[in-house]
């Protein structure tokens, strides 16, 4: 059923055409290899991947990508992460993009259909976050009713000119949550941080946490902090390549000082050796 289309490569627009699509005739043809399977070893990784079960919709796979920026190779890699996780899970997946710009956002939002024009075979359909479809929770009521969602409100809107109020906003729901769980409250912080990245608006939080929660300077914060530099070191140097023995990787978990992590993970970037790494350390 197949080999009569490599005898006759004109064969495909003429058949399709009973199903009402309409191709050229092909001025040429040429064949090309049939065995799909990767040669080499090819690293791909999704920032976040969740299962998320329903007790109405059943299963389904939730894959998370935060996106800086535009990139023209990403609709074909994300492509490839959705038929990748049918193939492997036999479970639907949805694609989530959370962007913290608004052109990056209308660009990731668009569908791009992979096949020819006349009959697009695939196509891509992210579900698109960005400060246009996320509300600004600038009232400690608002946020203290959903806390995980001012925090991802405070992120998409850090560089808008209500990120002070989302900020205070936070801190004083977070202060709230600090005196019944302390150690949820450090994760919000410190997920809060993180989202800001090198903004202003990340001056500000910090300032906001030293002042209005003791929690910030708690050793539970500090612990799970040093946590965080020690898990992102370790990334840093198994994406470098660069081999890290048993013991060394004892030193860099039990390390909880967070300015030693600091330069720890700075030297990683050009490190060849954890033994560059820890040079002139205490």
């Amino acid at each position: 059923m197949h080999r009569i289309f490599q005898q006759d490569p004109g064969l495909f627009p003429r058949a399709v055409r009973a199903l009402g699509v309409s191709f050229s005739d092909p001025v040429s043809a040429s064949p090309f290899p049939t065995d799909l399977t990767e040669n080499r070893p090819l690293e791909r990784r999704v920032d976040t991947l969740l299962r998320l079960d329903t007790a109405k919709d059943g299963s389904f796979l939730l894959a998370v990508e935060a996106q800086g920026g535009q990139d023209a190779d990403k609709p074909a890699s994300w492509a490839y992460y959705l038929a990748y996780l049918y193939a492997r899970y036999k479970m639907p997946a949805v694609l989530l993009v959370v962007c913290r710009d608004r052109h990056t956002a209308a660009w990731a939002a668009q569908q791009v259909s992979l096949g020819p024009p006349q009959w697009p075979t695939l196509t891509l359909r992210p579900l698109v976050l960005g400060p246009d479809t996320v509300p600004v929770i600038d009232t400690p009521e608002a946020a203290a009713k959903d806390i995980s969602l001012a925090v991802l409100s405070s992120a998409l809107h850090s560089r808008a000119p209500e990120s002070d109020a989302i900020l205070k906003a936070l801190a004083a729901a977070l202060k709230g949550l600090q005196a019944d769980d302390e150690d949820t409250a450090s994760i919000y912080i410190e997920l809060t941080e993180q989202g800001l990245g090198k903004t202003p608006a990340a001056d500000l939080w910090r300032h906001l946490m030293a002042v209005d929660l003791s929690i910030f300077q708690s050793q539970t914060a500090q612990a799970l902090r040093a946590e965080g530099l020690a898990e992102a070191l370790l990334v840093v140097l198994g994406g470098r390549g660069i081999d890290v023995s048993d013991e060394a990787r004892e030193r860099i978990a039990a390390c909880d000082d967070h300015d030693t992590l600091t330069t720890w993970l700075t030297r990683a970037a050009t490190a060849n050796t954890t033994a560059e790494l820890f040079e002139q350390s205490k």
